[in-house]
């Protein structure tokens, strides 16, 4: 995973802008106040299937990334299939960021 998303992720961390664990993704989602999804790569079918649709339901972007391990050390916890990001300037950033290294 790109270090300046590492960073991002971790940044918005301590801001108290990530949202983790399932259901309170999907709270989060369904309320609008996540701005971004991101979901692991390794996750299941099912859940990627289900974030997929939910996002699009609810025109919100979602992001694939490497795997559930490289999502939870970067926002400091165990291993995070899924995780929301609440503020506007991160998800921003963290988008260009993912923009810039599919390039």
């Amino acid at each position: 995973m790109n270090p300046k998303l590492l960073s991002l992720l971790g940044l918005a961390r301590r801001a108290g802008k990530v949202i983790t664990g399932d259901e309170s993704c999907m709270k989060a989602l369904r309320s609008g106040k996540a701005r971004l999804i991101i979901v692991a790569a390794d996750a299941s079918d099912n859940t990627r299937k289900k974030y997929a649709d939910k996002c699009a339901h609810y025109n919100t972007k979602l992001i694939i990334v490497s795997d559930r391990a490289s999502i939870g050390g970067a926002i400091g916890r165990a291993e995070q299939v899924v995780i929301a990001i609440e503020d506007e300037g991160f998800a921003s950033g963290i988008r260009t960021c993912m923009d810039k290294s599919e390039v």
